[in-house]
């Protein structure tokens, strides 16, 4: 279902576990059991039978599944047609499949390389 060059995950939270705390990882969390806390890593993803509660900051999230938070996220932010989000996202690109659920304010940034036009 989650498609990335790279199919290794750094960290994995199984079907039938529990998280509550803080998890800060150099590299590719999976979430598929239950989470409350907050994540600060590269990728993220949520899995299809994820529950996820708290804020996450990485260069990219992938959201299978329900998750409640804020999400910064520098590249990608992605919801998949089973996912929900119930939050803000601050990133440079926002995906929302049909049939996704978003409840929540989105931020889209521009590269720092875009010359602003605004004040033609």
């Amino acid at each position: 279902m989650f498609s990335r060059k790279n199919d290794k995950f750094d960290t994995l939270i199984g079907n039938n576990s529990e998280f509550n705390g803080t998890v800060i990882v150099d590299g590719t969390v999976r979430i598929d059991g239950r989470f409350t806390g907050n994540i600060k890593a590269d990728w993220v993803i949520i899995g299809n039978s994820a529950d996820f509660s708290g804020d996450v900051n990485a260069r990219g999230v992938v959201i299978g599944s329900r998750m409640h938070g804020n999400i910064e996220a520098s590249e990608l932010v992605e919801i998949k047609p089973k996912g929900m989000l119930y939050g803000d996202v601050k990133t440079k690109k926002l995906t929302v499949a049909e049939g996704a659920v978003f409840e929540g304010r989105s931020f889209i940034h521009k590269d720092a390389a875009e010359p602003d036009n605004s004040e033609e």
